[in-house]
């Protein structure tokens, strides 16, 4: 943001310098990412340390110290004894007060005095003290001076008219300064000065210069305020427009039930209402689409985000959500079918009709490994799991997973993503219609690992029985039950499987 232009870059420089007082030598204090100027007067607690028993040793005499301002990350390694390395400009504050309290601190008050030219350091242990050299403002006048010394404290008057959180006898205390230079000191310590701030205008001994670059920083920040104020108003408009069309939409909905009309009508909301009530899901899925729909009632259909809203709560009523009543498993039948559809592959189909007695016999509480047909292309994997699908009455769904290296293909994408769309698990169990079919996982072994993310892991899941009755994709963030299908991968290859993946499976080998 370009700074505000100033109404007084033309006032005349003829003044006094700044007076110069005779040298002293005073304990120095360092304080951290704070400004005491010149008619301040600041109480602080102090820990132990040089600036502890710098104002120890001033409580002892003459009461004055002179202190520095830095950076918080300088505070403790702050150990330079040469000029250079000291700011060039400090403050001479007296104490107050200095009380030891029981934990070692002190309590104390400052009162800023006057500015002073640091010169070098004379001493650095037990607590630094320092050569400096006071300065006191020149007296100077003027109807330039007056001009600008009354827009600062114009600009002071909106700043608490925005804010309301100024004392009015500061506001009050602030319109007495007569002096340009009191007045930017003082002005300073209000809200809209940070410690860089406060500190360009401490190093600024020239009082009309120094009140020229408070006027900028007000002018700034003002300026900055009035844009604030504005965005929040445009956006409550915004947010009483979506809450006008919500009142508008319930008033309407009541008139056609007392006109006995009916209620649905042509409205999308109320098909999408009507379609989630009918939903044969679990409460908590309802409570959801529900939520969401609420969302887009009080945003309205032609708000952008209509669009994400809508999408999801197709996707949520679009899954299988309810428990399927499955035929009995007949080994009998289940043989007369591999051998109906498989010519040879004695152990692999012998093999595969003991998992399936075990699954007859365990019911529900079945937690065997998944089957993992492992073999080269062409030797009827994928169709032996549609033979199974066949025997158990089941529908038959496969994914195949070759050259899958982001995670988010398994888990889908947040809908905080522009074209956000759920994994491909989520995808198949939508495009299958059934909550228990048999799912073929093709080419186990060519999933890949990058920087995306590590699709195994969410595999992992998919295939844990004591996990995958509450899958959690990253598009829809409720739980889908997975627990129903019976999933069997298959691989070209053994070796490439990730460990991991290949303990949760039993791996039957069918030759070329």
């Amino acid at each position: 943001m370009n700074e505000p232009m100033s109404l007084f870059d033309d006032l005349p420089e003829e003044h006094d310098e700044p007076q110069e007082a005779p040298e002293r030598r005073l304990p120095m204090v360092v304080l951290g990412e704070m400004v005491i100027m010149p008619h301040m007067t600041i109480p602080l607690q102090v820990p132990q340390g040089k600036s502890y028993r710098a104002m120890e040793r001033a409580w002892e005499e003459d009461r004055d110290v002179l202190l520095i301002f830095v950076r918080e990350h300088q505070l403790e390694g702050y150990k330079s004894n040469q000029p250079q390395n000291l700011p060039p400009i400090g403050v001479i504050a007296q104490l107050q007060e200095f009380a030891k309290l029981n934990d070692g601190t002190a309590r104390v008050i400052l009162e800023g005095q006057s500015r002073a030219q640091i010169i070098e350091a004379i001493q650095i242990t037990p607590f630094y003290r320092v050569r400096c050299r006071p300065y006191t403002d020149p007296p100077v006048s003027g109807l330039e001076v007056e001009a600008l010394m009354e827009t600062v404290k114009q600009q002071v008057d909106e700043f608490v008219e925005h804010l309301g959180e100024v004392p009015q006898e500061a506001v009050q205390f602030v319109h007495r300064i007569d002096r340009p230079g009191h007045l930017a000191d003082i002005v300073t310590w209000g809200p809209a000065f940070d410690f860089k701030d406060r500190l360009e205008v401490l190093n600024t001994l020239d009082p009309i210069e120094r009140l020229r670059k408070v006027y900028l920083v007000l002018a700034r920040q003002l300026e900055l305020l009035k844009l604030r104020v504005k965005i929040q108003q445009d956006t409550k408009e915004v947010l009483d427009q979506s809450q006008r069309e919500y009142f508008l939409r319930e008033q309407l909905r009541i008139i056609r039930r007392e006109l006995g009309e009916d209620e649905e009508g042509d409205d999308p909301v109320d098909e999408l209402r009507r379609k989630i009530h009918e939903l044969d899901a679990p409460e908590y899925v309802k409570n959801q689409a529900l939520h969401e729909l609420k969302r887009l009632t009080q945003q309205g259909m032609n708000n952008p985000e209509s669009g994400v809203i809508r999408t999801y709560l197709d996707w949520i009523l679009s899954l299988p959500w309810a428990d399927e009543e499955l035929p009995e498993i007949s080994i009998t039948e289940a043989q007369k079918v591999l051998d109906a559809d498989h010519y040879g592959l004695e152990k692999v189909k012998e093999r595969i009709l003991e998992y399936l007695a075990v699954r007859k016999l365990a019911g529900d509480k079945m937690r065997s490994p998944i089957l993992c047909f492992v073999g080269p292309p062409g030797v009827g994997k994928t169709s032996l799991g549609r033979s199974i699908a066949r025997a158990l009455g089941r529908k038959f769904v496969r994914t195949s997973l070759g050259g899958v290296r982001d995670e988010a293909e398994i888990r889908g994408h947040r809908r905080t993503y522009i074209g956000a769309m759920p994994g491909r698990i989520i995808q198949a169990m939508k495009n299958v219609k059934s909550k228990s079919p048999v799912y073929i996982l093709d080419e186990v072994d060519k999933i890949g690992l990058d920087f995306r993310g590590d699709p195994t892991s969410a595999l992992l899941e998919v295939l844990d029985p004591e996990q995958n009755n509450a899958f959690s994709d990253h598009y829809l963030e409720i739980p889908f039950d997975l627990s129903k299908v019976i999933f069997i991968a298959t691989a070209n290859q053994l070796d490439p499987i990730p460990l991991p993946l290949r303990d949760r499976m039993e791996i039957i080998e069918i030759g070329g």
